[in-house]
């Protein structure tokens, strides 16, 4: 596994994607709409791992509900894989909670699957693998 990317949730990425980029010194792709998970996403590609912003595009959305908690920052830290269905099938049987025990779509047309912060020291973590 190595680190794919840190997902951060933003209210509006018209307005976060400038500051980013200015940190970073890189453009961030063009704006992606994943429909599953109700979100809008830019990600900044970094030498050793993707920022990827996170704006939600319905009140019901994660993203949405996340920031309604707890505000802007940091929602997740995501691993890639190269099996997921069998690195969630292993720790599903070492005792880990799942959100997800079948992976989805997510950006970029990445299969996701989510563990359960309860499981991982309160940190939301994702599993991503690309499809081929």
């Amino acid at each position: 596994m190595k680190l794919d990317h840190l997902g951060i949730a933003v209210k509006s990425l018209e307005q976060s994607v400038p500051l980013f980029e200015k940190i970073f010194g890189v453009e961030a792709s063009p704006m992606e709409h994943v429909a599953e998970q109700k979100v809008n996403v830019r990600k900044l590609h970094l030498t050793n791992c993707d920022i990827e912003l996170l704006e939600g595009t319905a009140p019901d959305s994660p993203i949405s509900k996340f920031i309604e908690k707890k505000g802007e920052g940091i929602h997740h830290c995501s691993f890639g894989v190269y099996d997921i269905i069998d690195k969630l099938f292993h720790l599903n049987n070492a005792g880990i909670n799942l959100i997800d025990k079948t992976p989805k779509t997510g950006a970029d047309d990445m299969l996701i699957a989510f563990l359960h912060p309860k499981s991982t020291a309160g940190i939301l973590m994702e599993l991503s693998q690309h499809k081929s």
